[in-house]
């Protein structure tokens, strides 16, 4: 009887986070969709059914495909360097030496930090006549640079920012990953020979895959809807140098009140982030086995 009752019981305990989850998600996201293929401009009072016809024409919009270009060079580069730095720094606080406790609480400082306070700290530091980056340059007897304001610059510039504060965030999961390796493996590979550089490479690296999978992950996720820092920085520009997904979702929305084609931007968006999980799903799963 107990086991009858106990898929019902099961659902009863689950049913109010299914209910969050259907009215704080499903339902957004259906409405999204039906909103994609009209030309509504607010909501669905006087819309008119399109089909596809917001696709279509984002896909042919130059803006879109700019924004599309600057999402994914963003995301790849981001998610590289804060993996990497992430690990870097993992390593560096997971060893033993004098002061540790302090050195860990300055690099952690960043994350704990809001987006727009950290977004005001670097954007005064770039500023090209008062800025500290451009001081230290010319300290040095070097010419300033545009960090804001050369279109080829600035992605890179608010990537460099979300390096420095994400980085950390990476290295909290890679210590928890370096933790969890027994020492008895490094001790066996010691007594065999094996270097350092050999058991970071046979040892560190292949335990520490799932976790490199993880911080890659929510880190590829997370640039990918980069808004708040490209909004509070550069607001897109130069031009559309620094406009993401995010961005040409809200400028179409809030400046032009084009509600289907941003809500046909924001599925494509959720479509590929989507597949982005999937990937990195898959492979988390595949390195487990």
């Amino acid at each position: 009887m107990f086991a009858a009752a106990r898929p019902r019981t099961l659902l009863l305990l689950l049913a109010p986070a299914l209910i969050l989850f259907g009215l704080l998600t499903l339902y957004p996201l259906a409405r999204l969709l039906l909103l994609s293929f009209t030309d509504s401009d607010y909501g669905f009072a006087g819309a008119r059914f399109v089909g596809i016809d917001n696709y279509v024409e984002l896909l042919g919009a130059r803006a879109f495909r700019r924004a599309t270009w600057n999402t994914i060079y963003f995301t790849l580069m981001a998610t590289s360097s804060e993996v990497a730095v992430g690990l870097a720094l993992a390593l560096l606080l997971d060893g033993a030496f004098p002061a540790r406790r302090a050195v860990t609480l300055v690099i952690l400082a960043p994350y704990v930090l809001s987006t727009i306070v950290a977004s005001a700290i670097w954007r005064a530091w770039f500023h090209y006549d008062l800025g500290f980056l451009n001081a230290t340059l010319r300290d040095l007897g070097l010419p300033g640079v545009p960090w804001l304001f050369d279109p080829d610059l600035a992605l890179p510039s608010i990537a460099l920012v979300d390096l420095w504060q994400a980085a950390p965030f990476c290295a909290l999961i890679l210590i928890a990953g370096l933790r969890s390796i027994p020492a008895e493996v490094y001790e066996a590979a010691r007594m065999d020979g094996a270097g350092p550089i050999r058991c970071f490479r046979d040892i560190t690296l292949p335990l520490l895959a799932p976790y490199l999978f993880i911080a890659g992950l929510m880190r590829s996720l997370d640039s990918f809807k980069l808004f708040d820092k490209v909004y509070a920085m550069t607001g897109g520009g130069p031009g559309n140098a620094t406009e993401t997904l995010s961005m040409h979702v809200h400028r179409l929305a809030f400046r032009f009140f084009d509600i289907g084609a941003a809500s046909a931007a924001a599925i494509v968006m959720v479509v590929v982030a989507g597949a982005l999980a999937l990937v990195y799903a898959r492979q988390l799963l595949r390195a487990e086995r």
